[in-house]
């Protein structure tokens, strides 16, 4: 299957039957992505959780969401594989594959399935006797970022997806590679994963790159941790010029990780900007993840939140408009596994966003009241 076209998921948006109104529906690189995207992260790596996944696709999928995202460590590739498993049942539904915007991401060892009795066994004949990579290329016992260790990645997530091309392909954390090695070399890692990435943008088994970050762009400058997406887009930059092809950006982001809109953290032309406005400076699109805080968020929160999420029935809801409203993001990422979770989130599709006045007073309103 070839991946999302603009026609097709310009068509998608024109044609869905979920209500959906107004910006529900963004344009990013030409694709019609819609404001909340489904998240595959958690849950166990069992076949009632695939079951409930693909359920939930499915429903999301009819109720106004083509943004689907995932990783190839996610539950053991099994998150990869149920929305492969999905995409024939979205097909007999009329959804073709032209519609749908897939990602996931490369960067982490995926275990198969299930833990196997011995890790270090399973990484050496995997990948240590096949010469996917070295032992040495290991960070944390987990993350590499080599070129054939992306290569070994992106091979397997098209196959698992069953999928000729992946729309958006991520390095998973890179950040994870400054625990071992210093800025410098990271720089030279992250260079060579572009070049990676470029020729796979050429070959047409991926769309578009990026990069997903836990802590790299929402911590300050002096955090270990810390990557300016200033320095990631000009790697792209020094690899392929302006026709680079590193055209998103994931980070976390909920009314509890405010960080990519409130702290400026981005230097450009001596001046501080938020990840968000660095990303529009950089015309790099933001799709943020956690919408809920992986599943925090869904309930408790303060009353004062109906003030500025007027007509809001849910705790859910009110955190997921935060989300898809805040001025710069593109798609907000939720895990959903159950068909009543997506009905109740999905409501939002008919709802317009939040206006940027009222959504500021968010960061007026005092908490005691």
């Amino acid at each position: 299957m070839a991946g999302a076209s603009d026609e097709g998921t310009a068509k998608f948006a024109a044609s869905t039957k979920s209500g959906a109104v107004g910006d529900h529906f963004r344009i990013a690189e030409g694709l019609t992505l819609s404001s909340l995207g489904l998240g595959t992260y958690l849950g166990d790596a069992d076949d009632a959780t695939d079951a409930a996944y693909g359920s939930a696709l499915v429903e999301a999928v009819k109720r106004g969401v083509n943004v689907i995202d995932t990783a190839s460590n996610y539950r053991h590739q099994r998150s990869e594989r149920v929305i492969g498993e999905s995409l024939a049942e979205l097909e007999s539904e009329g959804f073709s594959r032209d519609q749908l915007v897939i990602s996931t991401k490369g960067g982490y060892i995926p275990l198969d399935e299930n833990p196997p009795p011995d890790l270090e066994a399973y990484k050496q004949a995997r990948f240590f006797d096949r010469g996917v990579f070295a032992p040495e290329d290991v960070v944390s016992r987990s993350h590499v970022l080599t070129p054939s260790f992306l290569e070994d990645q992106l091979s397997q997530s098209l196959s698992n997806l069953g999928v000729s091309t992946i729309d958006i392909y991520y390095l998973h954390n890179p950040e994870a590679q400054l625990a071992a090695v210093d800025r410098a070399e990271l720089a030279v890692r992250m260079r060579a994963a572009f070049e990676f990435l470029e020729q796979a943008v050429a070959d047409e088994r991926i769309a578009h790159y990026g990069v997903a970050s836990w802590q790299a762009h929402r911590v300050e400058p002096t955090a270990p941790s810390y990557m300016s997406l200033v320095d990631v887009e000009g790697w792209a930059r020094e690899v392929a010029f302006e026709d680079h092809h590193l055209r998103f950006v994931q980070a976390p982001y909920n009314l509890a990780m405010t960080e990519a809109f409130t702290v400026q953290n981005h230097e450009i032309d001596e001046t501080p900007h938020s990840l968000l406005q660095a990303a529009e400076a950089l015309e790099v699109h933001v799709i943020v993840s956690a919408g809920l805080a992986q599943g925090r968020l869904t309930s408790g929160m303060p009353d004062w939140l109906e003030k500025v999420f007027k007509g809001l029935s849910t705790d859910a809801q009110r955190c997921l408009q935060f989300a898809r409203s805040t001025p710069g993001v593109t798609t907000a990422l939720v895990g959903m596994k159950s068909v009543e979770h997506v009905v109740e989130n999905l409501q939002l599709a008919a709802v317009e966003p939040t206006r940027i006045e009222d959504f500021l007073q968010l960061f007026e309103v005092d908490a005691t009241e």
